[in-house]
């Protein structure tokens, strides 16, 4: 199976509260399962907004099936599906009517490296937060760093937005790979900073992965959580960075050995 397959197969299966809270650019449907309970912190875990870190769709399963210390989590183990299998079975994984385009967008055939989404949009990118001031944005479609026409004009960015918004969570943790380290700030109040430095601290001794302060960002789904939403947020590169993207499911072990306590930490850690 491909990782869209095991993710909508582990979705049937699914005995807790479950939900699509949107669909993708080619229609394919974007998950939520929710593990814990509703009372005390909750949170949004999300993965795979990027095509090519595609294997944290896997890794989310893991985290579902950990489990939390206290609180709830929303987990959307594949934010970008259909850049998931452009990266992971390339072209044939689209439309006939799309390829002109995306091979003409990428270069040719090969889209292991793709980031972005059908639309050649990188969704991590497209949120309005100081959107389009990112060192590395582009303004026209690309594999990788296109902001899109306007914030929040990829399916998949806007679902994400709204959804967050209805569950209004404490914060939120999106998974990424590669490089073992966590980004946590984005221009907060030195009060939240403190805040968000505690809890990071938290993920960054479950994970053994430092703490970075990310310079020249911009329009990322965390920096959008805290700057509009004010919550915490955190993003999580997983993986060493000796490894070559994309990271497949030879790099899972590995990857669950390191994080599969990350959001029972994080959980713990929220007061």
């Amino acid at each position: 199976m491909n990782v869209f397959e095991e993710v909508s197969a582990f979705y049937q299966s699914y005995r807790g509260e479950k939900r699509v809270i949107g669909y993708s650019a080619l229609d394919r449907p974007l998950y939520a399962v929710f593990v814990g309970a509703k009372t005390g912190p909750q949170m949004i875990s999300q993965y795979a907004i990027h095509g090519r870190e595609w294997i944290t769709a896997l890794l989310s399963l893991y985290h579902v099936r950990r489990g939390l210390a206290r609180g709830g989590a929303w987990v959307l183990p594949l934010s970008n599906p259909d850049g998931a299998l452009l990266s992971e079975v390339g072209a044939q994984s689209v439309p006939s009517e799309c390829w002109d385009f995306l091979k003409e967008v990428n270069g040719g055939g090969d889209f292991s490296l793709w980031k972005a989404n059908a639309e050649a949009v990188d969704l991590n990118v497209n949120f309005d937060a100081d959107w389009g001031c990112g060192a590395s944005n582009v303004r026209a479609p690309a594999p990788e760093n296109y902001i899109g026409p306007a914030p929040f004009s990829a399916p998949e960015t806007a679902a994400l937005r709204d959804f967050t918004r209805e569950v209004r969570p404490d914060m939120t943790v999106s998974w990424h790979t590669k490089g073992e380290e966590i980004y946590w700030s984005y221009h907060q109040p030195r009060g939240r900073r403190l805040a968000d430095r505690r809890l990071a601290a938290a993920l960054s001794a479950s994970t053994g992965y430092p703490l970075v302060k990310l310079k020249n960002s911009a329009g990322g789904y965390k920096d959008w959580c805290i700057k509009e939403l004010k919550i915490s947020a955190f993003t999580v590169e997983a993986g060493s960075d000796e490894l070559r993207h994309p990271l497949g499911r030879e790099a899972l072990g590995a990857l669950i050995g390191r994080t599969v306590d990350a959001l029972f930490a994080l959980a713990a850690a929220k007061k």
